[in-house]
């Protein structure tokens, strides 16, 4: 009779252990769909426009204010005043959707060795001409999946050492819009929207 009853203790108790994981398992379930979850978006967007006109008027230097378009929205705008690499520079980032970013750094008196580790792991394409100055492309020598946002990069020495690099992941068309805003900010062209 012994043994019969310690092999029903032991039958009991993996029934007991397998009960156990299931009301957890369940319990966890419930606690999952019962908290209310935050879906707004957690990037904030930032006023670019006050910030780049500020860090002009404080660092004495010739940072141009662009608007973007319809709908993009600034999540970052900073003046570096003593970066690590010695170059003094404005940055901004746009976004378009969720999956959609254009950011830029204005650099003011760079020297060929920050250019060229901006543009370490990038190839040259081509060109952009817009109304006064020529952009340089480059795109990178990896394919990445997803793409990365210094995959695509446009190069604007606007200035001896003064230069604009605009990059990130949209389409061409929509790079080459914000190129277009900015040659009219450094050519001295009023940006009216």
């Amino acid at each position: 009779m012994s043994d019969s009853a310690a092999r029903h203790r032991a039958r009991q108790t993996v029934i007991n252990l397998a009960l156990a994981l299931a009301a957890s398992v369940g319990l966890v379930v419930v606690l999952v769909l019962i908290v209310p979850r935050d879906d707004s978006n957690r990037i904030k967007s930032v006023d670019y426009a006050s910030i780049s006109h500020g860090a002009a008027t404080d660092s004495k230097l010739a940072i141009f204010t662009i608007t973007p378009p319809s709908p993009w929205w600034s999540n970052n705008a900073a003046f570096n005043e003593n970066p690590v690499d010695t170059v003094k520079n404005f940055t901004a980032g746009f976004v378009g959707s969720e999956t959609k970013y254009i950011g830029y750094t204005q650099a003011f008196d760079a020297n060929p060795t920050w250019l060229a580790l901006n543009l370490n792991g990038l190839t040259p394409t081509g060109e952009l001409k817009t109304e006064h100055y020529t952009w340089q492309t480059y795109k990178s020598i990896e394919k990445h999946d997803p793409r990365k946002t210094k995959d695509y990069m446009m190069v604007l020495n606007s200035n001896d050492h003064d230069y604009v690099l605009l990059y990130g992941v949209a389409e061409t068309t929509e790079f080459e819009t914000f190129a277009k805003a900015i040659d009219k900010q450094i050519a001295g062209i009023p940006d009216l929207g």
